[in-house]
């Protein structure tokens, strides 16, 4: 006979009584049953009320002492999802956590380093990042696919959603929507999942301001015109553009570009009308595009390329093509003479079944979408959007770093690695002497590759990774860093020779912490480096804090420009293949994604912020200038910067 909540509550709070009374050493022993009782609590019904007035006790009694959940400051919203869905422990432990941070937003206990405040924030962006759970898809695919965590985590987030305010978090869920289309990333996926959520707690209740800002966002992927409002179908909207004058098919063209330009966005039926100008009234598709005349002037150029990539990729289904087309078009890529026969290629490409599996994975099958339509689609994305290539949730950041990189200055290379990776299954790149072939690897940083990515990323990515894995492992043993033979070789000869690092390679301290500065500022900074201006992008190595300045781990990024914001201050942009250039740092170090000069995708910090979190470098050995001029207070307050941040976790010297 199955026991009651009361039953159970009553043997939880005798667990957790055995655990506050038992000393400190033998606490891990006491944990085991709190557990227990907790998990079948989490399953029972009002168990999570239960539990939650216990939450005031869990920290003091030791419920996470010794543990990764032990320092509440410490912990991540992005990694609450994981701990849900892992087997055992994890996911009990998470539960308890998020009680014990609902505790301390609602002022029923204390945490010293963490606010009521910061507490609330952390639960609202825990919310935000786990929308499906709190909303759950009733679609097919969601049912296949069900986690068999997935009930305990909804039955979590349906507590908190009771708890927390709901204009609170759907003002957090917008400031969220907003922050990342500014960026204009590729993958849109969870975006448009975000404004669905949105849209659907705006319905049930909140306040008419919320349903203003959101309108903007539902209108884009839903049909932002008069026409496409009122006609959702694609078919029956089509069959209206017969009926148009042309006049009409103008309008309806720039006021669905003029959507797509200001969101990022771009509904199903930019999509339709497009191609049905391709084929009806190709002069009309400047508008479609609301092109600059850079723009215009390369459509014109090569209007039967664009009428034949339309036709070959551009339907409902890979309707963000558009935008990526728009912008491929004003940096005039289809005028490079290797880029118009390499897409082509991509058009008549022989796709290997299971590489054309896994592009049918990245988006919603639709009528005449094959798995070269998808290709072609991704290529077209990433040549006009190169700065918005995301690693996804791999630990793939030098590939994605490559891949960006090829876009904006090899385009021709990028188009003919990616034929060989789809038909051929095998990449090969030189490295000092000797050829690597990724079909011969096994491993990488990323063996389970989590597939939501963009098309290209997704065919590139597990060969690019193993062979820049294998290029790490053939220098593990020289006493230095690996980076400094392995950037110029996997990402091109406009890498820089020159090499600095923060650490030692035999010790791992930290020496000659000015020198690595003062160095930096000689060969990067306006002022200090003989004006040597920066032509390609630099890629470089950064230590990742969180919102208290922990340190996470070591990334790579790349330092695309150099110089004065609009307001005089010298900046660094660089690209950021997190899929999200605007986290926090800590230190009141927060990268700006706009209003400081950054292009689309690109983030940007004052020189001096950037360099606290610099590892590592490549540099011209023969164009700097004079690193003794570089000012003691400078590199002073860069400094105490790193050591009070990442610089805790290591030995200076």
């Amino acid at each position: 006979m199955p026991q009651t909540t009361d039953v159970l509550a009553e043997r939880f709070t005798h667990a957790l009584d055995g655990l506050a009374n038992a000393h400190s050493f033998a606490k891990m022993k006491y944990q085991t049953d709190v557990y227990q009782e907790a998990n079948r609590l989490i399953e029972a019904e009002d168990g999570l009320e239960k539990l939650y007035q216990h939450a005031y006790r869990f920290e003091e009694s030791g419920v996470f002492q010794d543990g990764p959940w032990e320092a509440a400051e410490k912990l991540q919203p992005p990694l609450v999802a994981g701990s849900l869905k892992a087997k055992g422990l994890p996911m009990i432990i998470e539960v308890l956590s998020e009680l014990r941070m609902l505790a301390i937003a609602e002022g029923k206990t204390a945490n010293s380093n963490v606010s009521a405040k910061m507490a609330e924030e952390f639960l609202n962006e825990v919310m935000v990042l786990n929308l499906n759970l709190l909303f759950p898809d009733a679609s097919e695919s969601a049912r296949i696919e069900n986690h068999e965590n997935d009930e305990k985590a909804e039955k979590l987030f349906q507590f908190l959603s009771n708890h927390l305010s709901s204009t609170a978090l759907v003002q957090t869920l917008i400031d969220e929507i907003k922050r990342l289309t500014s960026q204009r990333p590729i993958m849109i996926k969870r975006i448009v999942s975000m404004i669905k959520m949105a849209k659907k707690m705006v319905e049930q209740e909140s306040e008419e301001k919320d349903k203003a800002e959101l309108k903007q966002f539902i209108a884009a992927i839903e049909g932002p015109s008069t026409l496409s409002a009122q006609f959702n179908d694609v078919h029956a909207y089509r069959s209206q553009l017969k009926l148009l004058t042309r006049t009409d098919l103008i309008s309806e063209s720039v006021a669905l570009a003029q959507s797509m330009r200001e969101t990022g966005l771009v509904a199903p039926h930019h999509a339709t009308l497009i191609r049905f100008l391709s084929k009806k009234n190709p002069g009309l598709l400047a508008y479609t595009l609301n092109l600059n005349s850079k723009g215009s002037a390369n459509l014109e150029e090569n209007r039967e390329l664009v009428i034949q990539l339309i036709r070959a990729s551009i339907f409902p289904a890979t309707r963000q093509a558009i935008y990526g087309l728009a912008m491929m078009l004003e940096r005039g890529i289809l005028s490079h003479s290797p880029v118009a026969p390499g897409l082509r290629r991509l058009v008549e490409l022989d796709i290997r079944p299971d590489v054309r599996n896994a592009l049918y994975s990245t988006t919603a099958q639709g009528e005449g979408v094959t798995a070269n339509s998808i290709l072609v689609a991704g290529a077209i994305q990433i040549l006009g959007q190169p700065l918005g290539v995301g690693q996804g949730f791999n630990p793939t950041c030098q590939a994605a770093r490559g891949i960006s990189l090829w876009a904006q200055h090899a385009p021709g290379f990028l188009l003919e690695i990616i034929p060989r990776a789809a038909r051929d299954g095998d990449l090969d790149f030189t490295f000092e002497g000797t050829p690597i072939h990724s079909k011969d690897l096994k491993g990488g940083l990323a063996p389970d590759l989590d597939k939501e990515l963009d098309p290209v990323s997704l065919v590139l990515v597990p060969h690019l990774d193993r062979i820049y894995s294998e290029m790490m492992t053939r220098v593990a043993l020289r006493g230095d860093d690996g980076h400094r033979w392995v950037n110029p070789a996997f990402y091109g000869n406009w890498v820089q020779k020159g090499f600095s690092s923060v650490f030692d390679p035999i010790t791992g301290y930290v020496l000659d912490y000015s020198g690595f500065v003062k160095l930096f500022y000689a060969t990067h900074h306006p002022e200090y480096n003989d004006d040597y201006e920066l032509i390609y992008p630099n890629p470089v190595g950064i230590f990742i804090t969180n919102v208290h300045g922990k340190l996470l781990g070591l990334h790579a990024v790349s330092i695309t420009k150099i110089g004065k914001d609009p307001n005089g201050v010298e900046r660094i942009y660089f690209y950021n293949p997190n899929n999200d250039g605007s986290q926090n740092w800590g230190q009141n170090i927060e990268p700006s994604v706009g209003g400081y000069g950054e292009a689309e995708g690109e983030s940007s910090l004052p020189f001096h912020e950037f360099v606290s979190r610099l590892y590592a470098f490549h540099y011209n050995p023969y164009e700097q200038g004079e690193a003794y001029a570089v000012e003691h207070s400078i590199v002073e307050n860069i400094r105490q910067l790193a050591q009070e941040s990442w610089g805790k976790d290591y030995t200076w010297v």
